[in-house]
This record gives C-alpha cells, structure tokens and sequence, in this order.
C-alpha cells in the first residue's frame, strides 16, 4: 500500500525559509505534496519554483500575474485554508502575517511557524484558536524549536528556559562605533544565513527579544524563567534547566533546515543526506557569556513595554519593522533604531485586553507611525 503524501502549502517560498524548506522537501519527493506556494514580490523565483515543483495553486502579491504554468492563482488566505493542505509553512516575515497565521490555525491546520511577529503579537489568541479548531503551531525559529525539542518527553516542567544569542554582525563593536556602521555590514551575519529583515534584528538583538516573548507564550513561561546568553558558535540553540539541576541542550549546525525537518516530519525524525553531520571532535570550542545589554537598547526597549502586555507587543513588532526600513534605506543610522521604536511605543494608548484584529491595527499604526517621521529621509 503506498504510503499517503503530506499535502504542503508554503507562505514565503521564496524568501530564506521557504527556499530551505523547498531543500528539505527536495530529498523526500515520495513523503510530501506541494499543493501551493505564495510569494511577495519575487515573481521570477516563484516562477521558476512554480516550473519545477508543479503546484496546483500560486499566490502573489503582483496583480497582474493571472497565471504561472499548470498553477491557479488564489489568495494566500485562501491557500492556507485549502481543504487539500495538510501543513502550511508558514514562513513569511514581517507582522502582515498574523492574519494569514490565524486564518490557517481556525481551519485546523498544522502550522510551522517561522513568522515570529505573529506569535509576539497575538501568541495566547493564536493558541485559543488552535485549541478550539484543532490546528497545531510548530514553531520553526532555530531557539523555540531547539526549547520543544528539549521539553518532549518530559514530564516535569523547566524550571529555566535558556536561550542563545549569536551576539549579531556587531558584537565585538564599541557603541560608539554604531552611528556608522552600514546596512551592507548590518546584513553580514557571522553564523546564520537569514532573511535581511531578522539579519538586522539579530544585529540590534531584537530578534532575542522577540525569542523570548514567543517562548513566554508557547510555554507558558514567565520572563522571570527565561535567560538569554551569548553563545557565538551558534551551536547550541537553547538549553532546558529542570528541577534536579539538570541541563538538556541542543546542538546542531546552525542550519535552518534542522527545525524546517523536525517540524515537517513530527513526531518522527529522518535521514537527509543534504544535512551537514555533526562532529564533535572537529566543532571547536563552545563559548558562553553574558550578553552586554549597553550594546542592545532595542532588547530592553522590547522587555520593558512587553512586560505590560498587551497591544504594545503588535506596535513593537510593527515599529521595529519600520525602523529596519528606514535603516536598510539609509533614512536613520544603526544606532537610532531603538529610540524609533521606543518613541512609537510611548505614543501607543495600549489595549490589554485585546483581539487579533485590535493586534493587526495596532501594529499597523506602529509601522505607518514611525515611517511618518521620516517622510523625506533621516
């Protein structure tokens, strides 16, 4: 009996993570189905995606595109509800994808998810949602889905989550050295090879700041029981402490294909060929320190207004978007980043008691916000 195909659907193919997803899904063509890809504006990648994987579904954001090959064109809203998808790669970036997050959860869908802005603005009414329809969230990010590995088959609680932190393309800088650092050196990571939106916020550390919300909410942790180190290997994606002291960590090559697999394949685990293995005898030193938070003041900007909660979080995640566009387009320096979104954040009148879409418009404020200060450049 031949064995039944996962049905796929990928939102962002042809970003970072969905490009890496479409290699894993390379080496297992008699395990899964590609019923459909969404892409932004990247029309040429998704058409030569659309030529070698033959979906029966496309979504884009170009208009003017009715058709690419043997694909019919349909919303990614659609796309990701589609009653012939099993598992939607949810590897958009960027708050414009909570909505498509929440649509594809209420359809009862297992969801990997890469998009951390969904999980940062509206985490505990994504996981209501999946709850009540049936649909599941596997977080895809490196560190959330290096914590799931680490807590499966425990019985007791971590008393500690631990989560690592390259340091970012700036780590060994001075301050004083950030109001001339470049867009071009920004997006030079020293270890991962990442989207240029999470590049930046791994340079300013907002990405851990944001790590450590979606690890509060898919947890249920306080920020209390949460710890960030840097750790520059990049090895070790995060660490579990439990009751008896003990430590449970995981450690891989950093390789976004290791949790894109882990999350398509769960519960099981498979060869792929394409995966670099692991040795320790040739990795090197593994070094821990304690992150300098005087060279992050976008993470505690993030850890002061979300403490409080509520729609703050939507409007950290959409001006934080904002000022990495004003800074890749050279309209503010690496270093002004920070006060951006602080100054959109005290100009937020916060709803605590909110809803997904109280998020989306919130978030959305914050992005056009911190844009409008800087009409004609910085």
């Amino acid at each position: 009996m031949a064995r039944m195909k996962k049905r796929i659907a990928i939102l962002g193919s042809t970003g970072s993570v969905g490009s890496q997803t479409l290699d894993v899904l390379r080496q297992f063509p008699d395990d899964f189905e590609i019923v459909g890809l969404s892409a932004g504006v990247n029309v040429d990648r998704l058409k030569k995606q659309v030529d070698e994987f033959r979906p029966r579904y496309f979504s884009c954001i170009d208009e003017s595109i009715s058709e690419l090959g043997p694909a019919q064109r349909i919303s990614s809203v659609d796309l990701a509800t589609h009653p012939d998808v099993d598992f939607v790669m949810h590897a958009t970036a960027g708050v414009d994808g909570l909505p498509t997050a929440a649509a594809a959860l209420e359809a009862g869908k297992s969801v990997g998810l890469s998009n951390k802005e969904s999980i940062v603005m509206a985490g505990a009414q994504l996981k209501t949602i999946a709850k009540e329809n049936g649909g599941t969230i596997l977080p895809i990010d490196s560190e959330p889905s290096a914590l799931w590995q680490c807590v499966i088959g425990e019985k007791s609680r971590p008393k500690r989550f631990i989560i690592t932190a390259s340091g970012g393309a700036f780590r060994d800088k001075s301050t004083d050295e950030f109001s001339r650092v470049t867009p071009e050196e920004a997006l030079n990571h020293p270890t991962w090879s990442m989207g240029r939106k999470i590049t930046v916020d791994s340079a300013t550390l907002m990405n851990k700041a944001f790590e450590v919300i979606e690890t509060a909410s898919l947890f249920d942790a306080s920020f209390d029981e949460i710890d960030v180190v840097v750790h520059r290997q990049s090895i070790v994606h995060s660490l579990v402490e439990m009751d008896d002291g003990s430590i449970k960590a995981l450690l891989s090559h950093p390789d976004m294909r290791h949790p894109i697999q882990f999350a398509l394949f769960f519960p099981q685990r498979r060869f792929n060929p394409d995966l670099p293995e692991f040795d320790l005898l040739t990795m090197g030193d593994l070094t821990f320190e304690a992150m300098d938070r005087t060279k992050y003041p976008c993470f505690d900007v993030a850890m002061k207004y979300s403490s409080i909660g509520g729609t703050y979080n939507a409007v950290l995640a959409g001006a934080d978007e904002a000022a990495v566009d004003l800074f890749l387009s050279r309209k503010i320096r690496f270093n002004d980043i920070a006060h951006e979104i602080e100054s959109t954040v005290k100009s937020h009148e916060v709803v605590l008691d909110f809803t997904i879409e109280n998020a989306i418009e919130a978030a959305k404020w914050a992005y056009e916000t911190t844009l409008a200060r800087h009409p004609n450049g910085g």
